[in-house]
């Protein structure tokens, strides 16, 4: 529960409906779409259409987007994979021979085709109940009007300045001289409005094929992309099936590989061995959150890909053998100093929202640039800022996650969903890149371990081991109480760039109809409840 003497916001609650994100404007343009008649779907494309403008640095339609959907609040959870492959055209070889020696985060190549537009249309035609142009209304009237530029997304805008700068088009939309205008400034996105009405009239068409698609691939060629009028054409997301574990009675659903949702799984099958007792934030504690994260990072390093182009060992990873063998190597008192290579494979082998309406349909739904402002490459005729998801790729032609024709990269973006006795109760994301694994075991085990409510559990200090290393990123008021004692077992502490991560929930409690949501004080965003 909520200490009222501390700084910080109370849970949102409510009866009919709820929605979380990480804009006011967002959660707001959600409400009143279910308001207007829309249901939890069409609210949560035309919330995320609405962070595409406003918080324009962690998403956009040129990204990607996974959703996991309850549809009447059973637990039949759909799963959409909306991310984007990359060109026919390359291959290790190819680039190689261009003299691509490495995928920098500014590289065309690490522009796969973006999925998100295909996932929000193809969500809406499936599931919705109005129309894409209303839908899309509130973001078009933001884009062409004006907004107003948040805090966190103002800071975040004048971190990444340097990144933008050197593209025309970004820099024009983004920066005033050259530089970061400050919070509170007015900002306009006028040729993203142009493309957002367009696909409103025409649908997904009208931004995989004709002119905007024209507009893009000539723009992208013109940086050295290998981008062709096929490739978008071609783009297509998918229905797939969620992948769970039980984790303290309930089932924790997330989207299959190539997303990282599998490594939250494997976190708490390993996590499920140390019960939770005594204070949440103890070094004893958080010392097992971070070791489980840090053996479960090991295999994300060595497997994870796009299991349409190489075999992901699912059914391995998520197996209590491996759990046990990796909370057996936990060590309470010091730090794992050689982590398991996992060399061979045994033959068996972001924005984030949240809505619930008032059919008690439940989705979860994130969408993602990946790094803050992506690529920093905007289509001048589009408005289009694209991301650069294919900075996860290698160049290593023997890696399961090598550059491929067609191929996904591997994502670190993941909604989460949490059923019990055949109903969904929870929807909930952790937004922050390679964080987000962690985050999602890190707060369930807060709520089932230790009872606290969503909003409590959110605003609790993070922590986060770099993979592959002894480094661990902690937020202050956890290096105050803990750093000395993680450095006496053996970790390097250090604090974060920005600010870790950022969650949004809602709890649905069947038995009273009520609404509980909690929105990340990290972030500009709110969660309401009507």
């Amino acid at each position: 529960m909520r200490d009222f003497e501390l700084p910080g916001r109370s849970l949102a609650v409510g009866r009919t409906a709820m929605a979380a994100t990480s804009q006011p404007l967002a959660t707001l343009t959600a409400i009143d779409i279910m308001r207007n008649g829309g249901n939890a779907i069409d609210a949560a494309v035309g919330a995320c259409a609405v962070q595409c403008v406003v918080e324009a640095g962690s998403t956009g339609i040129g990204g990607d987007c996974f959703a996991l959907i309850s549809l009447g609040g059973t637990d039949n959870v759909l799963a959409y994979n909306g991310s984007g492959r990359a060109p026919a055209a390359a291959t290790v070889e190819h680039l190689r021979s261009l003299g691509v020696a490495s995928l920098e985060r500014r590289s065309p190549h690490t522009i796969t085709v973006p999925g998100a537009v295909d996932a929000w249309t193809r969500l809406v035609a499936d599931h919705g109940r109005m129309k894409m142009a209303d839908i899309l209304a509130p973001a078009i009237k933001l884009a062409r009007d004006g907004y107003v530029l948040a805090p966190r997304t103002a800071h975040d805008l004048a971190a990444q300045a340097d990144v933008i700068r050197p593209d025309p088009a970004a820099s024009r939309t983004f920066l005033v001289d050259g530089k970061a205008p400050p919070a509170g400034s007015i900002q306009y996105q006028k040729a993203l409005a142009e493309t957002l009405e367009a696909i409103g009239r025409e649908g997904r068409d009208a931004f995989y094929r004709g002119p905007i698609a024209e507009g893009m691939v000539r723009y992208l060629n013109s940086i050295g992309g290998l981008h062709t009028l096929e490739d978008f054409a071609g783009a297509e997301g998918e229905y797939v099936t969620t992948i769970k574990t039980t984790f303290r009675g309930h089932q924790i659903h997330e989207c299959p590989p190539n997303g990282q949702g599998v490594i939250a799984l494997m976190i708490l099958n390993i996590l499920a061995h140390f019960p939770g007792s005594g204070d949440p934030l103890s070094a004893e504690r958080l010392h097992i959150e971070v070791e489980a994260t840090r053996l479960a990072y090991a295999a994300r390093q060595r497997f994870l890909a796009d299991p349409a182009k190489v075999d992901v060992p699912v059914d391995y990873l998520l197996s209590e053998t491996l759990a046990r063998e990796l909370a057996d190597m936990i060590d309470p008192e010091k730090a794992i100093e050689d982590l398991p290579k996992f060399d061979e494979v045994p033959h068996k082998d972001t924005i984030y929202l949240s809505v619930v309406d008032g059919d008690r349909n439940v989705v979860s739904f994130i969408n993602s640039i990946f790094f803050v402002y992506g690529s920093g490459r905007m289509d001048p005729k589009s408005g289009v800022l694209f991301h650069n998801r294919g900075f996860s790729f290698s160049l290593d032609p023997d890696h399961p996650n090598a550059i491929a024709p067609g191929k996904r990269p591997m994502h670190t973006i993941i909604p989460g969903m949490v059923t019990k006795d055949g109903r969904a109760v929870m929807s909930f994301g952790v937004m922050g890149g390679q964080y987000q694994a962690m985050g999602h075991a890190h707060l369930l085990s807060k709520v089932f371990d230790y009872g606290m409510d969503l909003q409590s559990a959110i605003d609790l200090p993070r922590l986060f081991p770099l993979p592959g290393t002894n480094q661990v990123e902690m937020e202050h008021r956890l290096r105050n109480t803990i750093g000395a004692d993680f450095k006496r077992r053996g970790f390097q502490v250090k604090a974060p760039e920005p600010a870790m991560g950022g969650a949004q929930a809602i709890w649905i409690d069947w038995k009273t109809g009520v609404l509980r949501g909690g929105s990340d004080p990290r972030k500009d965003g709110m969660a309401l409840g009507i």
